[in-house]
């Protein structure tokens, strides 16, 4: 314990301890993790900054630039432009600060920064309060769940099964700790919607919740009203979305819904390698007692000057256990401050114009393909940005095809639903040039 003398233990507590545990070395506390290395590490001897710099450099020249790919791949992350401004002004120091702010009177920035995301948010989803973020549009849905299970005392969620299926493994873990139970409503197998009769059918008392996806899996949009109709109003409306395509269509807000989620990412944060995003959630007023994680509010102080600060702490940080609303310790701050900064820099207009690009870009490319006779639309319901095809062309001997094309191809949907053959599913966000469409669907034209 020499080499390091901040460990409070001396060699006599750490004998005193092995003694106790009834083992003779510090490494059979270890005996049930599998030996990664039976030897040494394999590092190199020590360079100079300037040679380090060299190596670094040399190292990153292996790795593929993403701008020179076309992507046709979101299935839950979305590559959209950023505009400089964003990260320049996220990137000063001010906004930097590593830790919780409980202190308002030394926070004000961090909490005025996180109120105006809650703002945004409730203004995009038409709700009427908002958190300051969740971890991810997964744990944001399985909070959601579990925050209807406050509400109304019911341990059975209905999910729609096109809900991304990892949003569904996340839930399902969530949920199986507090006695609930998850069960999958189906989808119209010509519109890929949710099946209205099969959501009927599973309707009982003993139901707490609905969630559905706006836009679902498959990138079709959902009837949200009638869903709204076809739900009890003891049953509480859970609705994820995905926040570029409200650009364009009406917020689940408009529609009736309880809680709506889902995941931020696509507001101003790259795709590297899929997060980190951030998870936002919405409610009813008449439900924020019951919502997860922090909740910024805005006052004045003695002064009578504007200010603001962390209001109905009920997280378990504050010693509730049993009565805590959620488990969440933090939420990802940076990334509402890109999300916020992003939206401000956009404005209604400019995101009612990204919106529009995808919408229209993504009808271009799947009309295109149709032409090639290499694929079928699946689906007749309406799609977003997203749409599954049913291709001629093996999945995967397709996107190696593509991938020596620099571009990225549609998701092979067997990854996630086993009993679905040779379907794909498209993606086109704003960034994808009509010259590339032309290209991508020339090339897949031509291939056997």
């Amino acid at each position: 314990m020499i080499d390091f003398p901040y460990l409070p233990h001396t060699e006599k507590d750490i004998e005193d301890m092995m003694h106790f545990l009834g083992i003779k070395d510090i490494d059979e506390l270890y005996q049930d993790v599998p030996k990664l290395y039976d030897k040494e590490l394999n590092l190199p001897t020590s360079l100079s900054e300037l040679e380090v710099k060299e190596r670094l450099n040399d190292l990153s020249s292996c790795n593929i630039n993403i701008d020179e790919f076309g992507i046709l791949r979101g299935a839950g992350v979305y590559n959209h432009y950023i505009p400089a401004t964003v990260y320049s002004i996220a990137s000063n120091r001010n906004f930097l600060t590593a830790y919780t702010p409980y202190q308002a009177e030394v926070s004000q920035g961090t909490l005025q920064i996180l109120f105006e995301f809650q703002t945004l948010i409730c203004e995009l989803s038409g709700m009427e309060v908002a958190n300051s973020s969740m971890y991810d549009g997964a744990s944001a849905l399985a909070e959601a769940i579990l925050m209807a299970k406050r509400i109304n005392g019911k341990n059975k969620a209905l999910v729609s099964n096109l809900i991304h299926p990892e949003y569904y493994e996340v839930a399902k873990t969530y949920v199986e700790a507090q006695d609930m139970e998850l069960e999958e409503i189906k989808y119209n197998q010509k519109t890929a919607q949710l099946d209205i009769q099969d959501l009927k059918s599973k309707i009982s008392s003993e139901v707490s919740c609905v969630a559905v996806s706006y836009p679902n899996f498959f990138g079709v949009i959902e009837d949200l009203r009638e869903i709204r109709e076809n739900i009890p109003e003891n049953i509480i409306f859970i609705v994820v979305t995905y926040p570029i395509s409200l650009g364009i269509l009406e917020s689940p807000g408009y529609f009736g819904a309880d809680i709506v989620v889902g995941e931020g990412q696509s507001l101003g944060s790259f795709t590297s390698f899929g997060g980190p995003g951030l998870g936002f959630f919405a409610s009813k007023e008449k439900f924020i007692r019951k919502m997860p994680g922090r909740i910024i509010g805005e006052t004045v102080d003695k002064e009578g000057k504007r200010g603001f600060v962390m209001v109905l702490q009920t997280r378990e940080q504050h010693i509730r256990r049993e009565k805590s609303t959620s488990n969440i310790c933090s939420n990802h701050a940076h990334n509402a401050l890109l999300a916020s900064i992003y939206l401000n820099v956009m404005g209604k207009e400019g995101l009612k114009e990204v919106a529009l690009q995808c919408y229209h870009k993504s009808h271009y490319l799947a009309n295109k393909l149709l032409e090639t006779e290499k694929f079928e639309l699946v689906f007749q319901g309406p799609f977003f940005n997203e749409f599954v095809m049913k291709s001629k062309i093996d999945p995967i001997y397709m996107n190696k095809k593509l991938l020596e094309q620099h571009y990225f191809g549609p998701l092979p949907l067997k990854r996630f639903f086993s009993e679905i053959e040779n379907q794909v599913l498209f993606c086109v966000t704003e960034l994808v040039k009509k010259r590339e469409m032309d290209f991508l669907c020339s090339f897949l034209e031509g291939l056997s």
